[in-house]
């Protein structure tokens, strides 16, 4: 049985979770023998969106394949980027005439691997059905790759099982990111499908899923709009290790990742 090691980091919030990636990510990778590494980059630029500098810094630090979700779209200067770089994504299931594209294949240890990003629709956009799309782009992807994961960047955990279960036995893994809270119902589905519910965040600690104490807690007791700021202090990088089997494409274990107070 031949094995790769893929792990897959949770939403990179800000300079606090950038900078956790930039010193932390190769001591990690070797730490976990790592052969890929996917990471949610959806809010790497203060909280909300990515810019181009910090999309190819994460990629120098190791970062292979940057998936994304709903906030992708915050800085136009990346439009041009995702249409030339394939390795960072957008969901799928958005219209066909928007920037980017949602999945990709890479070469990891002589064998090819996709990597879809889907985006849920439960309290976030009316776009194309995940289910639909999904199903869809992993029978068509099967024919070229054994080994499928998807990035589903949704807000339910009812619709993220849901989905997992639907696709059991079509995919490798499915992992749930947007939520920037981890959980704990990392497991294998019965057809082989690794799962998570939701990756967790890299970035500060003491922080409202990244967002600054003081304006959180404001914020709820006014009830007013105001505008949230990425908290500044030591950083945790959340996520989770797949092992997967290169030729069924079934996933033989998961493991959650949690490396507390970096830098």
């Amino acid at each position: 049985m031949d094995l790769i090691n893929v792990l897959i980091i949770g939403d990179i919030v800000g300079t606090a979770g950038c900078r956790a990636v930039f010193v932390h990510l190769q001591t990690l990778k070797k730490k976990l023998n790592a052969h890929l590494v996917i990471a949610n980059g959806e809010n790497a630029y203060e909280g909300r969106g990515i810019t181009p500098e910090i999309a190819d810094n994460l990629h120098k630090a190791g970062v292979d394949v940057i998936t994304s979700g709903n906030h992708i779209w915050q800085s136009q200067d990346i439009y041009n980027y995702m249409n030339q770089n394939g390795n960072l994504l957008r969901p799928e299931n958005y219209p066909h005439d928007v920037p980017g594209k949602g999945h990709v294949i890479i070469e990891v240890k002589g064998e090819p691997c996709a990597v879809i990003n889907l985006e849920g629709r439960v309290s976030l956009s009316n776009i194309r059905c995940p289910f639909r799309v999904g199903m869809d782009l992993a029978k068509r992807l099967r024919q070229k790759s054994k080994i499928i994961i998807i990035d589903f960047h949704a807000e339910w955990p009812e619709e993220k099982e849901a989905l997992a279960l639907y696709l059991d036995g079509q995919i490798s893994a499915l992992v749930g990111t947007h939520t920037h809270v981890q959980t704990a119902d990392e497991r294998i589905l019965s057809n082989g499908t690794g799962y998570i519910t939701d990756l967790g965040m890299t970035g500060p600690e003491r922080s409202v899923i990244g967002m600054s104490l003081a304006t959180a807690i404001k914020k709820n007791l006014t009830q007013m709009p105001i505008k949230t700021e990425v908290e500044n202090s030591t950083s945790s990088i959340m996520g989770v290790l797949l092992t997967i089997d290169t030729q069924s494409g079934k996933t033989q274990s998961i493991k959650r990742i949690w490396e507390k107070d970096i830098i």
